[in-house]
């Protein structure tokens, strides 16, 4: 009688297991809603430099009149093969409180299967369209856990433009290699990053399973054509000569 049982246990076991195989499932289409924070004291802190020691003055302004933490929103549409990536607009703040670090410029949409992207920049009143390689990014997976928008969550570090250290917590259930803003490349979707040195992260704040218009699945449009590279090049034509914070903002507009 006690092997009996002991056998039923085990069929009971085995068969839980089975079904619970059988009822998980990825997701491969949806919406998910971004935000988007930064701590402008520290971002408009990192623009005075021993060159740029003006700037002091405008920073100290800032952190007696206006809010140190600003959230912007966004949203991202995606299916099994592609994303869409759209900025909504937010604050607005004079020019000598600016950085672009701190703005939402781009419109991305990213091609999975095929590995390239479409990005819409904005440069001041310009307006660039990079057709390129979808950003790589080295990663290294964690055992750390989080949940963000009712998902578990598994984190990876990693390094983006060859010195920028990101962290991002991505949700295996969400079969898709992508993420806010150009983060893409791990084993399911990106659903929280944070740039410690940069002073701003990106978190869902909600997952929505309702199926995706494919025809708004598309890539942007308008904009002077270009590749990663051309437009570095125009950046640094414009900004390298202001210095120290002309190179701040050369990567905030890359970015």
């Amino acid at each position: 009688m006690k092997n009996f049982s002991k056998t039923l246990i085990t069929l009971f076991v085995l068969h839980s297991g089975f079904v619970t195989a059988q009822s998980k499932h990825f997701i491969t289409g949806g919406t998910i809603e971004f935000e988007k924070t930064q701590n402008m004291f520290a971002i408009l802190k990192k623009k005075v430099t021993p060159t740029h020691m003006d700037y002091q003055t405008t920073y100290e302004n800032y952190q007696k009149s206006e809010q140190q933490f600003i959230t912007y929103k966004s949203t991202l549409i995606f299916n099994a093969t592609s994303s869409l990536f759209t900025p909504e607009p937010g604050k607005s703040l004079p020019w000598y409180y600016w950085a672009p670090i701190a703005e939402q410029l781009n419109t991305i949409y990213s091609d999975f299967g095929n590995q390239n992207t479409t990005v819409q920049k904005v440069f001041y009143e310009r307006t660039y369209i990079i057709k390129d390689s979808l950003r790589k990014i080295k990663w290294k997976l964690t055992d750390e856990t989080r949940k963000i928008a009712g998902y578990n969550c598994r984190r990876a570090n990693g390094l983006i433009l060859d010195s920028v250290y990101v962290v991002a917590f991505y949700a295996e259930d969400i079969h898709v290699p992508g993420g806010p803003e150009s983060f893409n490349g791990l084993p399911g979707m990106i659903l929280g990053v944070v740039l410690p040195h940069e002073n701003i992260n990106w978190y869902a704040t909600k997952v929505t399973l309702d199926g995706v218009d494919e025809k708004k699945l598309v890539p942007p449009k308008k904009g002077t054509p270009a590749t990663y590279k051309q437009y570095y090049q125009v950046l640094w034509d414009t900004q390298s000569r202001y210095g120290d914070v002309g190179r701040y903002y050369i990567m905030g507009f890359y970015f």
